[in-house]
């Protein structure tokens, strides 16, 4: 796929398919046909993550995300939906480590918090799939994060 930025010269450091996510994120809003909806929530920041799914033969027909994360946030579940669309439920659960590796190892504490929260709202969207599945009447399924996106800078200016 063609990117706006192809042929643009990049600043050095700069990856033009990370600033097209972020300027264009795929996959960004609600699908009001999802039959999975999870939430990952960082209750110290009140920033969240929902995942909607829509699944059909085990497999992800369409995909949505929403969130009032930062910009990081946006990259990840953008990249990341982009990934899983329209593949298995069981390659979306390993796709995890391969947008880790897309990212590189340069991700700060802070955006691999980000990213942990739209891995984790993927969790709670096949949850409330499977819940929803077996009969549990579940509008969406929650799961709050053990870490927090708040840098130690942030929590020092409270202070």
């Amino acid at each position: 796929m063609a990117s706006v930025f192809d042929g643009v010269e990049m600043p050095e450091g700069l990856n033009p398919e990370i600033l097209e996510h972020l300027m264009y994120p795929h996959n960004y809003g609600k699908l009001d046909d999802a039959n999975g909806i999870g939430i990952a929530m960082d209750e110290k920041t009140g920033e969240y993550v929902i995942l909607y799914l829509d699944i059909k033969n085990d497999t992800i027909d369409d995909i949505r995300f929403a969130t009032n994360g930062c910009q990081d946030t946006v990259v990840v579940g953008s990249i990341f939906t982009d990934m899983v669309k329209e593949q298995k439920i069981s390659y979306a659960q390993k796709a995890v480590e391969k947008v880790y590796e897309k990212l590189g190892s340069t991700m700060s504490e802070k955006q691999q918090v980000c990213a942990d929260m739209v891995f984790t709202s993927l969790m709670a969207a096949l949850k409330n799939y499977e819940n929803l599945q077996n009969g549990k009447k579940e509008e969406a399924h929650i799961l709050k994060m053990k870490q927090s996106c708040e840098t130690p800078e942030e929590q020092q200016d409270e202070q």
